[in-house]
């Protein structure tokens, strides 16, 4: 029994030797390579190259190398696979102390998938007590056409950037020759810092930006040097550069905004990336590329940016070797219902009022002007010479920089034919029913505390929805508000479209009710039913509205883009065709004996439209600023409505009517 206990012991023990003594196979060790190569650990990787390797592949130039190769190809999905020697290939290693295995490696990159078949050699290195398995590395690992030399290389094709055109084709942005002004060192002449002073100041440079380009290491005496761009229009500004010596100019492409600041705060601008863009983007952009920045240039950039074309390659002794190629494609056209005519018309007539100005066609919805005022010339962002323009813009009080289509602001009385919709419809308003108003002011009492509201005349007898709307009567309005009680002007401006998503392709600001959705108080309600309270629209929401008077009761739907379907209803019977007519013969009125009948003396031909005063104060007690509204359009074509709001009119009078019926004049000639 002993002898038996001592067998299994010594047999145990031997077996325990042999597994502690045990070596690592070409199979294992070659798995825990790809393991790490998968995860893209080029430390690791380097530590388990053979002797010879990692005296030619020093560590910082095999890792740095990886890095930078799959960091500039954008490599992703990488994914390396072995066939593992079978065991008698195994055995065969293990007594020669060398094994062959062939492996695959496939990945994704910015130029599309790659893959390739390659052989992995191994070999033994180490003391008998602590052998292992070492790859014998060479560059081929990276990419077999690289294993006798060479290097990587990525040439991208630019894609020609998408225009944003008018309805008429003609461009808002677009792609054209600008000229690149530079210096040829050699060429500067006896006085070269005086040619550079006088450089700077034509270009709104520092002598310092320019010394910058001038001392780059590429830079040598002969070459040509580029400084700053300019456009083609820029001929007097060109014929004082050329002027000093050593300056000459070279053609490129440059983006052009022919519509200048009269379309600015729509289209927008281009730029040169950002770190945070890239970033944005997930690596989409490159250092030197452009993006849009502002308006459609930034809201449609998938869209008009294209795909650069890219093609990576190994070169070696001037020969090329293609491994990867993704076809470019340039951006696409965004062709819109705006009319430029129409922009630049507006535009120039509001001569930097502080002004939203939205023109849609009354019968299709198409916008066919959206006018911010004032705003910035695109082109002297991108190519002008004002020194500090951002500076400058930003510090401007009629802050050029603002959306003020996009932005919503309070009504004012150009609501009071909604409200006046909206009571209709739901039968709380009687067209023809008058109501009996005594004096400028009225409170309903108990729970208004000190407050009224105030009219601006008073009236003879009592006032129906005609009268109220031609004279503008916030008391009538009040009152039918009032009687109509909140749930229902709240939904009746919710059938309008306030409280909702806007449908249109450019982000307007939501028109609000109020800053809860609801008119909590009594206050609060009357005041909403003449566009006051906390009430707020855009102008393009306010002319869509106004569509519905001349739809028979439907409100059209906006639209921007002119593969849009036009005509379609956004809100359907929001009143009766007769209902309508009621509405649409007070505005006339109120052009022809109303508010706005001085302004309305202008017109060269029959306008029906609403004036409005929207006061910017806190109390009633307050001496705050107006802003001055009009909403209208031709009385016997009905063809296109205007909306047009002008900021700061207190004491102005009826400013803002004569600027809308001027830019109806213009615009019917």
């Amino acid at each position: 029994m002993r002898k038996v206990l001592f067998i299994a012991v010594v047999v145990l023990m031997a077996l325990l030797v042999a597994c502690s003594n045990k070596e690592p196979t070409p199979n294992e060790r070659f798995s825990s390579y790809v393991n790490h190569w998968n995860d893209q650990d080029f430390n690791k990787m380097h530590q388990m190259l053979s002797k010879t390797s990692r005296k030619t592949f020093k560590k910082e130039v095999f890792v740095d190398r990886f890095k930078k190769i799959y960091k500039d190809i954008k490599v992703s999905d990488l994914k390396i696979d072995f066939k593992k020697l079978s065991e008698k290939a195994v055995e065969k290693a293990m007594d020669d102390g060398k094994a062959v295995l062939p492996f695959t490696v496939s990945m994704k990159t910015i130029a599309g998938p790659i893959s390739f078949d390659y052989e992995a050699s191994l070999v033994q290195e180490g003391t008998d007590d602590d052998k292992n398995w070492y790859i014998d590395w060479n560059p081929g690992f990276i990419f077999p056409q690289m294993k006798d030399g060479g290097e990587l290389r990525i040439k991208t094709t630019p894609p020609i950037r998408g225009e944003i055109r008018d309805r008429n084709e003609m461009p808002l942005a677009m792609n054209d020759i600008i000229y690149e002004v530079g210096i040829i060192p050699e060429k500067l002449g006896e006085n070269p810092e005086q040619s550079k002073q006088r450089m700077a100041e034509l270009l709104g440079l520092s002598v310092d930006t320019i010394d910058e380009k001038l001392n780059e290491s590429w830079v040598k005496p002969n070459l040509f040097v580029p400084i700053a761009k300019i456009t083609k229009t820029d001929e007097t500004l060109w014929n004082q550069l050329v002027t000093i010596e050593g300056v000459t100019r070279q053609e490129t492409t440059g983006r052009i905004y022919p519509g200048g600041a009269a379309t600015s705060t729509l289209v927008g601008y281009i730029g040169p990336v950002t770190l945070e863009d890239i970033k944005e983007t997930k690596g989409s952009y490159d250092s030197s590329d452009m993006i849009g920045k502002r308006g459609l240039e930034e809201l449609f950039e998938e869209q008009l940016r294209g795909e650069k074309g890219v093609k990576i390659l190994v070169v070696n002794e001037g020969d090329e070797t293609l491994l990867a190629e993704k076809e470019g494609k340039n951006g696409e056209n965004i062709k819109l219902t705006i009319d430029i005519n129409i922009q630049e018309k507006i535009y120039d007539i509001l001569n930097g009022d502080m002004a939203s100005v939205s023109v849609i066609h009354a019968k299709t919805g198409e916008t066919l002007g959206l006018v911010s005022s004032p705003s910035f010339n695109p082109n002297e962002i991108l190519y002008g010479t004002r020194p500090n323009i951002w500076k400058q813009l930003e510090s401007d009080p009629k802050n050029p920089l603002l959306n003020r289509f996009y932005s919503t602001y309070a009504p004012g009385s150009v609501l009071k034919p909604i409200t006046a919709a909206i009571g209709m419809k739901n039968g709380t308003i009687d067209p023809k029913e008058g109501l009996n108003i005594k004096g400028l002011k009225w409170s309903n009492g108990k729970g208004w505390g000190d407050y009224k509201v105030t009219r601006v005349s008073e009236s003879n007898g009592s006032v129906d929805l005609h009268d109220a709307i031609v004279r503008s009567d916030n008391i009538y309005f009040a009152m039918q508000a009032v009687k109509m009680g909140s749930e229902a002007l709240e939904k009746g401006l919710k059938q309008f479209g306030l409280g909702g998503d806007f449908p249109y392709e450019y982000p307007i600001t939501t028109s609000s009710i109020s800053s809860t959705g609801k008119l909590k108080d009594e206050v609060l309600l009357a005041n909403t039913s003449y566009g006051q309270g906390e009430l707020e629209m855009s102008s393009l929401h306010l002319a869509i509205a106004y569509s519905t008077f001349l739809n028979g009761g439907n409100m059209l739907k906006p639209t921007l883009l002119a593969n849009e379907k036009t005509g379609q209803i956004w809100k359907e019977n929001l009143l009766s065709a007769d209902q309508a007519k009621v509405i649409k013969d007070a505005l006339r009125d109120v052009v022809v004996s109303g508010t706005a009948k001085t302004a309305g003396k202008q017109a060269k031909f029959p306008v029906s439209g609403k004036t409005g005063t929207a006061e910017l104060k806190i109390s009633s007690e307050d001496n705050g600023q107006e802003n001055g509204w009009f909403v209208g359009y031709p009385t016997k074509d009905e063809d296109i409505i205007v909306s047009l709001m002008i900021e700061k009119t207190k004491g102005k009078g009826s400013y803002s009517t004569e600027k809308a019926i001027e830019i109806l004049n213009k615009l019917k000639e």
